[in-house]
């Protein structure tokens, strides 16, 4: 019989040897791995939209490193649970549609107000309250907007590279098929490979290169609190926060989500000017650390977090070697990576917006608009989406959904 979890908030004591494995240590190398195949791609590309050099994208990547190691270390050991943390993937997702228009001073000011109100909301419990008041549909139908665009541009990679975008929509299928848990890794690697075997890579100048951390003074600006910082957090909430949760709880981990959500909003703002965007609890790669892949003993397994918290903070000390990694690919590899890497969210937001019954209509609006890239006065389609969407629940479906609440 399995034994049972240890519940969140017994007191921590020092890591015991007897608790280390390789098999945990080895998933949170894995769930490290994952990260960079797939939402780094995502980072790069943000990078990318900026017009970023590499010494600056690579303080970018020693700031998400350190921020998702240092949280992740410190809430794995202090409740003895396999707390997986990394950056907003959505909210990565969500710079390219706001750069190069906004300058990135703006967008750590944003990272800043997004941490703090993360933080608040961490400090006073009212994650749960607050995520009351979005219906599930709206905030599905703002994310697979703002998600759509990278799986569509995977598949408009192959009008310049055919072979290689093709090749790898097949292997991704095939390791989807087979190997889904390293699915993303491998398809990372057979990528490279046929990039490799086409001509299209510059491996030749890649060395051992440090990450030196850029100060990016912040500057507030109105546009960027409401194109960015709360869409960033409200993305965080609903597309890292309530999944991560959900996992970590699924597995039997019963642990309460304020610590968590306070120490990664913490670890936001030390990192924010360095380029470091939203730290949070994983999801995805979160599944691969709370199992019996990470050991059989469940009271074990917080060792795999802080071992993913150490790979982490390795791979944030050579951030500039993982940059010029990236810009040793071609762009339709990095596209075509994002886009496969981030299916799996589409999916699961155009199902909330399908399982929106009492608001489904308001929830396509949210997705369209979103979608579209609209941008006025300023702000994003991220704001106007969530903006247009909600106004729309309330006039089409508040009957409704007042209706459809137990009494």
């Amino acid at each position: 019989m399995q034994p049972e979890p240890r519940d969140g908030g017994q007191a921590a004591g020092g890591l015991r040897l007897a608790d280390w494995s390789v098999s945990a240590v080895a998933a949170g190398f894995m769930a490290v791995l994952v990260s960079y195949a797939g939402p780094l791609a995502i980072f790069y590309q943000a990078a990318q939209a900026a017009d970023m050099s590499n010494a600056m994208f690579a303080s970018w990547v020693w700031g998400i490193s350190i921020g998702a190691g240092l949280a992740g270390i410190f809430l794995s050991w202090k409740l003895r649970l396999p707390v997986i943390t990394a950056w907003s993937a959505p909210g990565t997702a969500l710079l390219i549609t706001l750069f190069p228009a906004m300058p990135v001073s703006e967008a750590v000011g944003a990272y800043l107000t997004a941490a703090l109100i993360l933080l608040a909301i961490g400090v006073t419990g009212q994650f749960d309250r607050l995520m009351a008041l979005i219906p599930k549909g709206i905030a599905s139908g703002m994310m697979a907007g703002i998600l759509l665009p990278f799986g569509l541009n995977a598949f408009k990679s192959i009008g310049s590279l055919p072979l290689l975008s093709c090749g790898m929509i097949a292997a991704y299928l095939v390791f989807k098929r087979l190997l889904p848990r390293y699915c993303i890794v491998l398809l990372l690697l057979s990528g490279a490979l046929l990039a490799w075997a086409g001509g299209h890579t510059h491996f030749d100048g890649i060395t051992l290169e440090l990450a030196t951390p850029h100060f990016i003074a912040p500057t507030w600006s109105w546009a960027g609190t409401f194109s960015l910082a709360l869409p960033l957090v409200l993305t965080t909430l609903t597309g890292q926060y309530l999944p991560g949760m959900a996992v970590l709880r699924g597995a039997g981990y019963d642990s309460p989500v304020r610590p968590i959500l306070t120490a990664s909003s913490i670890a936001s703002l030390a990192v924010a000017c360095a380029g470091g965007i939203t730290i949070a609890i994983a999801a995805i790669t979160a599944a691969m650390c709370t199992g019996r892949d990470a050991h059989d003993d469940p009271a074990r397994r917080y060792i795999a977090g802080v071992a993913n918290g150490l790979f982490y903070l390795l791979a944030g000390l050579c951030g500039g070697s993982l940059v010029m990694l990236f810009a040793a690919l071609p762009r339709e590899l990095v596209a075509t990576l994002a886009g496969l890497a981030l299916l799996g969210a589409i999916t699961v937001n155009l199902a909330g917006i399908a399982a929106a019954e009492d608001h489904r209509e308001a929830s396509v609006i949210t997705f369209l608009a979103t979608a579209s890239g609209m941008s006025f006065l300023g702000l994003g389609s991220a704001f106007w989406g969530i903006l247009i969407g909600m106004l729309a629940c309330w006039l089409l479906h508040a009957g409704r959904r007042q209706a459809a609440r137990p009494s």
